[in-house]
């Protein structure tokens, strides 16, 4: 899945040539997919039990899950689904909303360094610090010239993550312009969904060229051999739950956390024989 998402460092990329309902290398229809993204539960929880595991002896490798898109395209769904399928007390998950008083006095990147993972952990950023160099592009927030400098030092942040043992799995929640627009109807449509819907969506949505074109510049700039970008049509909701969980896998698998030797200052079967006597 790796090979076939990633966006290759230094490629351009269109997406409007990319498909939002495609399902690429994908279970054949949403009953397989399901039971497909299921089957993967089980290696996934054991892959994450290994690393946290590891980092009791002094591995200090973890991973982080970043996860970008528009409104509706399914950043929640997915911590949901699939991070569900983790002990939740070795996951770290922040939703990055909009920056508070505090935060806009410090350096953009100062709120993404007090959210990382510890080792061992899986981190989960439900949107990220890409949020500056999206909507600061969209709305102009910031000068031109500052804007151009935070690619190269997200760049560079994210490279020094990935040398202190950080697995960055970046990934862009593709979702089509008529598929989002049927998501917000619904949650007009259904009362115990009002709570989801904004009506600055709305407004949002009427800037979605610009917004495709800013995703088309962060992939494109930030898309490197130590962090790559990966593209998941996220139009099908069980394809887009199971992709990420195979990209999961592969990164983990890649890792191999091993459980640590025990050092023992114990005798074993004196131990055993006394808890046999309780």
């Amino acid at each position: 899945m790796r090979a076939l998402l990633r966006v290759p460092a230094g490629d351009r990329v269109d997406l409007a040539a990319l498909p939002a309902a495609a399902t690429p290398a994908g279970p054949a229809d949403k009953a397989a997919g399901t039971a497909a993204g299921a089957a993967l539960a089980k290696p996934l929880a054991s892959l994450q039990e290994r690393l946290y595991a590891a980092s009791t002896a002094g591995d200090r490798r973890r991973l982080l899950l970043v996860l970008q898109g528009m409104d509706t395209s399914g950043k929640g769904g997915t911590v949901k689904h699939v991070i569900g399928q983790f002990n939740p007390s070795g996951c770290r998950i922040t939703a990055f909303k909009a920056p508070t008083s505090e935060e806009r006095n410090h350096p953009f990147l100062w709120r993404i360094m007090n959210a990382l993972p510890g080792p061992g952990e899986i981190g989960i950023f439900d949107r990220s610090h890409y949020e500056d160099v999206l909507i600061a592009r969209v709305h102009e927030l910031v000068p031109p010239g500052r804007l151009e400098r935070r690619y190269d030092e997200i760049n560079l942040f994210e490279q020094s993550l990935v040398d202190d043992g950080v697995t960055l799995v970046k990934v862009f929640l593709h979702i089509g312009y008529e598929e989002q627009r049927k998501r917000l109807l619904a949650r007009l449509d259904d009362p115990a969904k009002h709570w989801k819907f904004n009506v600055g969506d709305i407004e949002e949505r009427a800037l979605w060229p610009a917004y495709q074109q800013a995703y088309e510049l962060a992939l494109e700039r930030c898309s490197t051999a130590a962090a790559p970008w990966y593209v998941v049509p996220a139009d099908r909701k069980w394809y887009r739950n199971w992709a990420i969980s195979k990209l999961l896998l592969e990164h983990l698998e890649d890792l191999d956390p091993h459980y640590p030797e025990g050092d023992f200052d114990f005798d074993i079967e004196e131990c055993r024989a006394r808890l046999l006597q309780t």
